[in-house]
């Protein structure tokens, strides 16, 4: 673990992108506005990513369903913020927050609740099993999209930025998006938190010793089996919250949504290191930061850029950025 721990090698990446491109871009204010919003995508990617990361690095469960916890938080938060206009509509920064953040939390509390019946009736079963666990969340998924459907219908909804989380500020010359430094302080703020729990906390020890000897803890009086319940419950909440992000950053919402971004969520977590935390942050950086700069420099490959620094990344370390031990 302490090679892991101060591997310092995978850090540089992401200035190293950066720093690399620079000479291609030519202005410098132009480079800052990218790398910015680079930055801000992969936050939003990194949320997205940060409760499927969670699940398999701990669980070792493959959730293709992931997506429809997305695309539920953000048909949630459309609802809630829809209820809030006058707050929504306000020039006052404070009153869109006001209304943004609760739209999140309970978007991660239905989210949350959803994903423990996931679980519970489709997770459950085919413990254990990948391939079974590959085909029965892809059902779950499908089956989730339909329902979304039933509920808020098939079509494309709006959900428009709050007026305050509207246009730019100037840093020099160069033009930085309020939401996209909305969006960087959350995926900060969410990194912080799985962080600090998985490594300074009791329940981070007991979930990170129950994935190595389950029977030990066990018998130690320990319930193991609620604890991963609790954690697949956290990563579809996490999942909401990241649709919601996501949702804003499109300013629409399908039921489709979930399974469009489910393979930017794989190529970040093969990037990382199949359940690392901190290896899908460092992905999730710099897929943003590479789709923003192709999008710009050579956008006929944008489409296939991320899938070009998966394979780089992937002959450089096989397992990943910060592999985890015994996968």
């Amino acid at each position: 673990m302490k090679q892991i721990d101060f591997d310092w090698k995978p850090l540089v990446l992401v200035p190293l992108l950066a720093l690399l491109v620079l000479p291609f871009i030519g202005s410098a204010s132009t480079w800052l506005t990218l790398t910015v919003a680079g930055v801000a995508m992969g936050m939003i990617i990194f949320i997205i990513a940060s409760g499927l990361t969670l699940v398999f690095g701990l669980m070792d469960v493959l959730n293709f369903g992931h997506g429809v916890f997305i695309a539920l938080g953000a048909f949630v938060a459309t609802t809630v913020l829809g209820l809030m206009g006058d707050w929504t509509g306000s020039q006052d920064l404070w009153r869109n927050l006001v209304a943004v953040f609760p739209a999140m939390l309970v978007a991660m509390a239905v989210s949350g609740a959803v994903g423990l019946a996931f679980e519970r009736f489709i997770v459950r079963p085919v413990y254990g099993q990948h391939l079974k666990q590959i085909l029965i969340t892809m059902g779950g998924m499908i089956i989730g999209e339909e329902l979304i459907k039933v509920i808020w219908g098939p079509a494309q909804i709006a959900l428009p930025l709050p007026e305050g989380l509207r246009g730019a500020v100037l840093l020099g010359d160069a033009v930085i998006e309020k939401y996209r430094l909305l969006a960087m302080v959350v995926g900060l703020v969410v990194f912080a938190v799985l962080a600090w729990t998985l490594s300074r906390t009791k329940i981070g020890l007991l979930i990170r010793a129950g994935v190595q000897d389950r029977e030990m803890v066990e018998s130690l009086g320990y319930r193991i089996k609620r604890l991963f319940v609790g954690v697949f419950v956290v990563g579809s909440a996490l999942a909401g919250l990241g649709g919601v992000m996501w949702g804003l950053y499109q300013q629409n919402v399908t039921p489709q949504m979930g399974a469009q971004v489910n393979v930017l969520i794989f190529i970040v977590i093969i990037i990382g290191g199949l359940g690392s935390t901190g290896g899908a942050l460092i992905g999730a950086l710099l897929v943003g930061l590479m789709a923003n700069y192709t999008g710009f420099l050579l956008p006929k490959v944008a489409l296939f850029s991320n899938i070009a620094l998966m394979v780089a990344i992937l002959l450089w370390r096989p397992q990943g950025v910060y592999p985890v031990a015994n996968r």
